[in-house]
């Protein structure tokens, strides 16, 4: 039997959260949202489940339907290059687009320089997460994007997160890594061995 979430008109994460819940409850799943943000997160973590997803568009709102498929895959590795700790991989979180406190325009100049540096330096990390004004270093005009595209190629995950991008009016202008939300964020930061804060 299909359990039916209807998450239209709430705000994240509570559509991942109240998706994941249903999944505990059943094999079959249909999550109505309604906007893009939701149905990519509530898809990217249904299929980390080992939920097939099917996507239908209707006039009053975007239906996903979630079944399960197998067995659950194993955990998402980590770039061959990157730190694992003792309890997981390295994890840097970047919740402004400058580094440091004191002058604005010097912590912009190392946020660049570290952001450039990185992609030269071993290991790598394996995931990096940008919140608040973080998220700005991930969009179009942003002087670190191609660096950031660099470390994404080689397999560092960029998590954007949603509400800041939204928060700022970013998010048409998201130029690297994916869109997140904050049950994602969360989770990543937690089974992190090591989480560098910026």
């Amino acid at each position: 039997m299909t359990k039916t979430v209807d998450c239209r008109g709430l705000e994240c994460p509570q559509p991942v959260i109240l998706t994941r819940k249903a999944m505990a409850e059943t094999e079959a799943v249909t999550t109505i949202v309604d906007n893009d943000t939701a149905k990519m997160n509530v898809s990217r973590m249904a299929s980390k489940q080992g939920y097939s997803v099917e996507v239908q568009e209707k006039d009053d709102g975007i239906y996903l339907h979630l079944s399960k498929v197998g067995a659950v895959p194993e955990e998402e590795t980590a770039p061959a290059s990157a730190a694992v700790g003792p309890g997981g991989p390295t994890v840097v979180l970047i919740p402004s687009n400058g580094l440091g406190r004191g002058d604005e325009e010097l912590g912009r100049i190392l946020i660049r320089s570290f952001l450039h540096t990185l992609d030269e330096v071993e290991p790598l990390p394996a995931t990096m997460v940008f919140i608040n004004g973080g998220v700005k270093l991930t969009v179009e005009g942003s002087p670190v994007v191609e660096d950031l595209q660099a470390l994404e190629q080689r397999g560092v995950d960029i998590l954007a997160c949603g509400t800041c991008l939204g928060h700022f009016g970013l998010k048409e202008k998201i130029a690297v890594g994916e869109i997140s939300n904050m049950y994602t964020i969360s989770e990543t930061l937690l089974g992190a061995g090591n989480v560098i804060a910026l």
